[in-house]
């Protein structure tokens, strides 16, 4: 009986290696770079416009620009290479050849996800300026698994939606509700009281469904961490445990959704 792990493991490292590649043959890398130096050029503007705690201002705005411009590139380039390579019947082609398909979705996830380490490590290296070390690399660690899981949703919304548009819009929506429903639970049951109606009730509950089915990404690459310390270990095994859930339940998605694809 043959072993069918090679047949999987092979053709998914070529793919995740070609994927990366794309990824730097379109400078990808100088994008990110660019996103640096912007938040470093905005945060010491204003920095210098802060009249008290000028280097916490200047550390929050640029750990807020940094995790907004690594989440929008990854997923603006997951999103557009899986559209283009639809639009070229280059994922036609692949699917028509002997490999299995959970080969090229596990490959493209693993180039993604390669590619993630891009700004984690960027991005985690400028902040160790304005935060201590241990602090910095939490909140780099975090910042990767948030970009993995944007990745595997991207993926997904690529895989099932087909266009560009739609998928970036789902992405954008998905990455805004995962991060505010810390908030919005708080605003749903701070507003119940004794006079709390059917409507409040049920909306409060609404928002703690929404909350048990997505990922708490409001819990993930916290500012506060490199403005209070308060970052330590137990944080980040909770953010890994999410991390592995949420993309499993994802490539699980996507692999059902690429599996019903006819050619």
């Amino acid at each position: 009986m043959t072993n069918p792990m090679p047949n999987l493991l092979r053709p998914s490292a070529i793919i995740a290696r070609y994927t990366l590649l794309e990824a730097l043959r379109n400078r990808l890398i100088w994008l990110l770079a660019l996103a640096a130096l912007a938040g470093i050029g905005l945060s010491g503007f204003l920095n210098e416009l802060a009249l008290t705690e000028s280097r916490e201002v200047q550390a929050a705005l640029l750990a807020a620009l940094l995790r907004l411009a690594g989440v929008f590139l990854i997923a603006t380039f997951v999103v557009t290479s899986l559209v283009r390579e639809a639009n070229d019947k280059g994922l036609d082609m692949l699917l028509a050849l002997p490999i299995p398909r959970a080969a090229y979705l596990l490959g493209k996830l693993a180039g993604f996800g390669a590619l993630a380490l891009l700004p984690a490590l960027l991005f985690g290296a400028l902040l160790l300026f304005v935060a201590p070390p241990a602090q910095g690399a939490l909140w780099a660690a975090s910042l990767l698994c948030e970009l993995w899981i944007v990745a595997a949703f991207s993926l997904l919304c690529a895989l099932s939606l087909h266009q560009a548009m739609p998928a970036l819009a789902a992405v954008g929506g998905f990455y805004l509700l995962a991060r505010s429903t810390g908030a919005l639970q708080l605003l749903g049951h701070g507003a119940q009281g004794d006079s709390t109606s059917v409507s409040q009730q049920v909306i409060a509950a609404g928002i703690d469904l929404i909350a048990a089915l997505l990922p708490r990404l409001d819990q993930f690459t916290r500012t506060d961490w490199l403005l209070y310390h308060s970052g330590d270990p137990h944080a980040l095994l909770a953010i890994l445990a999410q991390s592995a859930i949420y993309i499993a339940l994802l490539t699980t998605a996507a692999l059902f959704d690429l599996y019903r694809k006819n050619i």
